[in-house]
């Protein structure tokens, strides 16, 4: 004889899954969750200024206008340089092949200049480096400008 498949007694649902997963999380109160909001929005407004002010300081920008290869031994790289008036500054030219390896390499003494009648009152001022390659460059940019020691 064959009997009839008594059903298990069970558990509630939730005493069972407390058991399997621990019991419930707590959340955090309203006035925890202002608090955390309100100072990652300080902090977020201090990133921001951090990084708006911190380029500023350094006081020199430059930009590439143009380059032209004279022959496989010579490039010419054309560019600006903003900085204050009476500060030298130095920059890193280099001119690249088609596999953009460095073929040249220069670092060009930009003289303090006075303020002058310019728009800008002599704060950019355009250059020409002459850089000698090893081989065919197809490019040629600036690297890094900066304001050497000892300068204003």
């Amino acid at each position: 004889m064959t009997s009839q498949d008594q059903p298990a007694v069970s558990a509630p649902a939730d005493t069972s899954l407390a058991n399997r997963y621990g019991p419930q999380k707590r959340r955090l109160s309203r006035p925890a969750k202002r608090v955390i909001g309100a100072a990652a929005l300080a902090g977020g407004i201090g990133f921001m200024a951090w990084v708006s002010t911190s380029s500023a300081v350094s006081g020199v920008t430059f930009k590439d206008i143009g380059y032209s290869t004279t022959d496989a031994t010579q490039t010419e790289v054309d560019f600006q340089v903003t900085r204050e008036p009476g500060t030298a500054v130095k920059c890193a030219v280099k001119a690249l092949d088609s596999k953009f390896a460095v073929v040249g390499w220069k670092v060009v003494d930009i003289p303090a200049g006075e303020a002058d009648g310019t728009a800008d009152g002599g704060r950019t001022i355009s250059q020409r480096a002459v850089l000698k390659t090893e081989s065919l460059s197809v490019s040629g940019v600036v690297d890094s400008c900066w304001i050497p020691d000892g300068s204003k």
